[in-house]
């Protein structure tokens, strides 16, 4: 005898944020890739460009560890697009500072990121579309706009054979 499923009384709305989601960062990446930029490298280019940021402050607003981070920037630099230079305010800290074909660069990127996002909205009809963002925005500034931190599950250590 199998069980049966619990009736759903909800909409899983875990399914369906994660589902379009997914779709649309693996959109934004195929999109990205065609200049040679992932949406990190985008991410980082846009966002050193708004002010001089440091490394770790651009980690926070583009949610990426450190390891991650140093090799974004690795490969910016290795494209010539970003550089790692001291900070004007404090010496101690290290900005990532736009070259000029990184301007040019984050730039087309940003004309790709805002068409992969405007190909979403006119999916949907116009009122629907506007909706939607409203009712996301709400969601971001209220009711979800904080992570609750999970228990981390602790692990049985790897047995030697």
């Amino acid at each position: 005898m199998t069980a049966m499923a619990p009736s759903r009384d909800e909409p899983d709305l875990s399914f369906l944020l994660d589902h379009t989601g997914h779709v649309l960062r693996t959109r934004m990446a195929a999109a990205l890739a065609e200049i040679g930029l992932t949406p990190r490298m985008h991410c980082v280019l846009v966002h050193a460009l708004e002010e001089e940021r440091t490394q770790i402050q651009l980690a926070e607003i583009g949610d990426m560890d450190k390891t991650t981070m140093v090799v974004t920037i690795d490969a910016l630099e290795q494209a010539g697009l970003a550089e790692r230079r001291p900070s004007s305010t404090d010496r101690r800290a290290r900005i990532v500072a736009v070259t000029e074909q990184g301007a040019r660069m984050a730039r087309r990127s940003q004309e790709i990121v805002d068409g992969v996002h405007r190909a979403v909205m006119e999916s949907l009809p116009k009122e629907e579309a506007e909706v939607l963002v409203r009712a996301l925005n709400r969601l971001v500034a209220g009711h979800l706009d904080t992570p609750v931190e999970a228990p981390r599950v602790v692990r049985r250590a790897r047995q030697r054979v």
